[in-house]
């Protein structure tokens, strides 16, 4: 289940990223889709999303999970295969019900975070980013942009593709080097919601019962 965590964090999310304006290049029509994007999901006070989350190899997804996903800033929540997943800003937790065990961890400066503001910051300086035209996705006639990265960094490319009309990343798919693949297609999407006060927040004492590992 981690490295599933790993893979997601790795690649979901590109979608509120801040500034693919200062990629290694980027074509002027390129970057203003995705700087749109970025102001419309940097405007909002809190994201939800449900999404799949596909993985595979060859080019080819064999497994698919549902997910959801809540952030608020820094902070996020994410919810899949019964495993929850929390960044409050300071600690990452990891919650997996099935082993009743609760990993604590400050992130360090080799971890990606599941925030898309964090993550993407890498994408400003690691790839090229070029305009690929229309394709029809998930009955969206969406915009098709294409990063490839400019060193060796694991990834081959990564296929973002955009509701240009509502600002709204649409897909993400994600090619490695090793011919893995990996692929988010959002389902639903809310913004603006009035959430819980301890959505973010940890309680020790909902989980007595657990095993609980601060690292």
């Amino acid at each position: 289940m981690k490295k599933l965590l790993s893979k997601i964090a790795l690649s979901v999310f590109v979608l509120g990223a801040a500034g693919f304006s200062q990629a290694q290049k980027a074509d002027a029509k390129s970057k203003k889709i995705l700087d749109a994007i970025t102001e419309n999901y940097k405007a909002k006070k809190n994201s939800y999303f449900k999404f799949t989350f596909g993985s595979g190899v060859n080019g080819q997804v064999t497994k698919t999970e549902t997910g959801i996903y809540y952030a608020e800033g820094p902070k996020y929540k994410l919810n899949i295969m019964g495993t929850q997943q929390i960044f409050d800003g300071n600690k990452i937790y990891n919650i997996n019900a099935e082993d009743m065990e609760v990993t604590i961890a400050k992130p360090n400066g080799s971890d990606v975070m599941f925030s898309p503001i964090n993550y993407l910051t890498s994408y400003k300086k690691d790839f090229n980013v070029s305009y690929g035209g229309k394709r029809m996705v998930n009955g969206v006639n969406a915009d098709f942009i294409k990063l490839t990265p400019v060193k060796n960094n694991g990834l081959k490319h990564v296929y973002l593709f955009v509701d240009s009309a509502k600002k709204q990343m649409v897909k993400l798919e994600q090619h490695g080097t090793n011919k893995d693949v990996s692929v988010i297609a959002i389902k639903e999407y809310k913004d603006n919601q009035v959430l819980a006060p301890d959505m973010f927040s940890f309680s020790k004492s909902k989980y007595q019962n657990y095993i609980v590992t601060e690292l």
